[in-house]
């Protein structure tokens, strides 16, 4: 996979979670190289610290409450806040509006139902030089930057309000577990579409999906998606059935609202 400039935020917070609050970053330009293919790219790469692991089946259905096959319809830009325009410079987020067009999967006692549409705020553009209109397009690593016409599988969960004292209300809502549980899907090929904000095109595969060990033996940090790239969701459904969820793990404090 192409690599891009990349972003590190001191400020995102929980960016794969679609948390868009930056103040302050950081542009990290490893080589010339991978500057020129930025500029023709046209697309900076943000790093962020995963909500939940979301490398395997495994991890999929002891932390999401649904698998869905999504339709990204249309966005609205998210203003940035008075303290960057001030600056001259930070980011422009995005509400993605996204349509469920079929659950594949979700958990045994979830408490709600999976939706059937919903808003996902997420990363949009960089601006700089005092202008709005001087902008780049943004995306967190490895993952979809979700765009119009593209489909994705994703793998979400419900969160409840939480109120982290001394910070700002974090709203309920619907989120993904991290890098691994968004995966490009259109023309119904797993791993085929919008990923970093540019069009991979992969082929139905013909052959069987790459087993655990296998994978592991390419590549320690395959996930679903390497492993799966070119099959059908069946293969993925199949493998999401026949996991056991395993013993939750805490990541963080809950602080409830109310």
């Amino acid at each position: 996979m192409q690599r891009r400039t990349r972003i590190t935020s001191v400020a995102i917070g929980a960016v794969t979670a679609a948390a868009v609050a930056a103040t302050v970053i950081t542009l990290t330009n490893d080589s010339d190289q991978t500057k020129k293919a930025a500029a023709t790219q046209g697309v900076l790469l943000a790093e962020g610290s995963d909500r939940l692991p979301n490398q395997t089946a495994e991890d999929w259905v002891t932390y999401a409450d649904h698998v869905v096959i999504v339709s990204a319809t249309s966005e609205q830009e998210v203003a940035p806040d008075q303290v960057e325009i001030d600056r001259g410079e930070g980011l422009i987020g995005r509400n993605v509006n996204l349509k469920v067009d079929k659950v594949l999967w979700s958990r045994d006692g979830a408490l709600k139902a999976a939706p059937k549409t919903w808003e996902y705020p997420t990363l949009g553009w960089q601006f700089k030089d005092d202008d709005l209109d001087n902008r780049q397009k943004m995306a967190m690593a490895d993952s979809p930057r979700l765009e119009k016409g593209h489909s994705y599988i994703m793998a979400i969960m419900w969160e409840a309000a939480q109120c982290p004292e001394g910070d700002e209300k974090e709203p309920a809502g619907w989120f993904g577990l991290g890098e691994g549980s968004e995966i490009p899907y259109d023309n119904g090929i797993i791993g085929n579409g919008e990923n970093e904000g540019s069009t991979h095109k992969v082929s139905k595969a013909g052959r069987a999906p790459l087993s655990v060990a296998a994978a592991t033996e390419d590549d320690p940090n395959a996930g679903l998606e390497e492993r799966l790239a070119g099959q059908s969701v069946t293969t993925l459904v199949a493998e999401l059935e026949a996991a056991k969820p395993v013993e939750k793990e805490q990541f963080r404090e809950p602080a409830p609202c109310g």
